[in-house]
């Protein structure tokens, strides 16, 4: 017994060492190797509590306390052409989804008014398909044009892949940010979509990027990917300079290919988090999709464990948490 609580002991204080020093590299302006990132996933369960502690000071340290609060409208539903198999949208299975055309300025606007006065500081317009076909993009833009006018959001986009000539184009009428999350890692995405590839979704950033827009771009953590791939994707991102991070748990919606797919346990998804602000020490790593019924009672633990940023308001086919409640959790936690 006695050599056990030695070994034990010796083993604690190497975990000790390798977070601290860690913790230490990266508040101190470097970044952490592929290699460091998988040590810090291997570290046990005894840990865990340790690496959200020094996530939650990486966090305050390079990003800050403020929390950034952003929300969505799912201005076009349903009918998607893509089998991304997490999708509720897509025509290739059979959930119940409203589906409805291009919605009209008026009630965009009225939603951006709403959330705006809850204190929302950013706005997407979402639309469900591959792309945005030229005359919905018309549209589009035009509802840009009346959201710049009327509001004072930051206002973002979510439009589907897109070439640099649009990317140019919601440049010029206000939008300051494009999101196009990847997903998954590279290596799993086969598994996830087939028709079309992460080459594309790669491209779609970059046409961003090139014309002057900040990308936001994140994925869907527990649709049957390993750690390692976890991590994966959170090195493409930083490679790419993503500087918004969202973070999707999986709501497995019945009629989805991923129906019946078992959620990771909590303190793996918070774990995931913690290693990707590791990752990603100055980035806005945003709550997004799912984490009411994956974390359930441990969400506060998110911000703890280096969130600095959340979508509110609800998803594209799924409500979220009570505004309020999620306003009072973050200053329940010390944060902005």
């Amino acid at each position: 017994m006695a050599g056990e609580e030695r070994f034990t002991e010796k083993e604690a204080g190497h975990t000790s060492h390798i977070l601290d020093s860690l913790e230490k590299k990266v508040l101190d302006g470097a970044g952490i190797s592929r290699e460091e990132a998988i040590q810090l996933s291997r570290l046990g369960d005894a840990t865990l509590y340790r690496l959200f502690a020094a996530a939650g000071n990486i966090r305050d340290v390079r990003a800050g306390k403020c929390i950034d609060l952003c929300s969505i409208i799912n201005a076009k539903s349903g009918g998607c052409s893509e089998d991304c198999k997490f999708c509720a949208q897509s025509s290739h299975y059979h959930a119940k989804v409203e589906i409805y055309g291009l919605l009209s300025i008026e009630e965009v606007l009225e939603r951006a008014h709403q959330m705006e006065s809850l204190g929302v500081k950013r706005f997407s317009i979402v639309i469900s398909g591959r792309g945005i076909g030229k005359k919905d993009l018309e549209r589009v833009l035009e509802i840009y044009r009346c959201l710049n006018r009327e509001t004072n959001l930051k206002l973002c986009a979510s439009l589907g892949i897109i070439d640099r000539q649009v990317a140019d184009k919601l440049k010029a009428v206000g939008v300051s940010m494009y999101h196009h999350n990847l997903e998954t890692a590279e290596s799993y995405f086969p598994h996830i979509c087939t028709t079309h590839s992460y080459v594309e979704r790669v491209e779609t950033i970059r046409a961003a990027q090139e014309a002057g827009l900040e990308v936001c771009s994140g994925g869907i953590i527990s649709m049957g990917e390993t750690m390692d791939q976890r991590l994966e994707l959170a090195f493409t991102l930083r490679e790419l300079g993503i500087k918004s991070v969202p973070v999707n748990i999986l709501n497995p919606i019945k009629g989805t290919g991923l129906e019946g797919r078992e959620i990771l346990p909590p303190l793996e998804i918070l774990k995931t988090i913690a290693i990707f602000r590791f990752i990603l020490p100055g980035a806005m790593l945003r709550f997004a999709g799912g984490r009411e019924n994956a974390l359930r009672q441990l969400q506060a633990l998110g911000y703890i464990a280096g969130i600095n940023a959340s979508l509110i308001g609800g998803y594209l086919t799924t409500p979220g948490a009570d505004i309020g409640q999620e306003l009072q959790m973050i200053r329940d936690v010390g944060l902005e």
